[in-house]
């Protein structure tokens, strides 16, 4: 994995932090370089789950870079090609719903977007309550896209959230080495 320029997007599902930031800290320690980009939101709201300060400063000191937090300063990544993947994780129903439908309204939308147009692949690490709902149109619609690849997930509850899906976090990087060889991962849906 030497070399491998990885923009890592974090969205506002900030009860899988925790699980989240260790992936992180697994690809550097096996040799990508990892640009982190966190939300607006998840960079700027503190949670139950932890003060956004402690989770920026951790991310930071993991990456050894400052962490894209504004368009203006994803907007770059597509036209200097600065990046071999991107990969939301995790990736709210917000956020799918705005890259299904083309908006480009924070940090994380125009990173995907400034990226896509180098026909890069993207990979996305479902976290959302409505997976199953409203949100399902929109992961069918970007299962369907060019370069856009899942790491497979499961209903997150399904006896009290009957509509929520998260992703298996642990098959993030094997998910990753399939998406930059231009493979879906199987099975998508566990």
């Amino acid at each position: 994995m030497n070399n491998v320029r990885v923009g890592f997007c974090l969205c506002g599902s900030y009860c899988t932090f925790s699980k989240v930031i260790p992936i992180i800290e697994q690809l550097v320690k096996e040799g990508a370089e990892v640009t982190p980009i966190m939300s607006e939101n998840a960079y700027s709201t503190d949670t139950r789950f932890g003060k956004a300060s402690e989770h920026i400063d951790r991310i930071e000191s993991i990456c050894k870079r400052e962490i894209i937090s504004t368009i203006a300063k994803a907007e770059p990544i597509g036209p200097k090609k600065l990046l071999d993947i991107i990969i939301i994780e995790p990736c709210t129903g917000n956020t799918l719903g705005k890259l299904a439908n083309g908006i480009c309204d924070t940090c994380v939308t125009m990173a995907t977007k400034a990226h896509l147009r180098n026909n890069r692949p993207v990979l996305i690490a479902v976290s959302t309550n409505d997976g199953l709902s409203t949100s399902s149109k929109n992961i069918g619609a970007l299962q369907n896209a060019k370069n856009i690849y899942f790491v497979p997930f499961r209903q997150d509850d399904p006896h009290f959230k009957q509509n929520s899906l998260v992703a298996d976090f642990e098959k993030t990087i094997i998910s990753m080495h399939n998406a930059l060889e231009g493979r879906q991962i199987q099975p998508v849906i566990l």
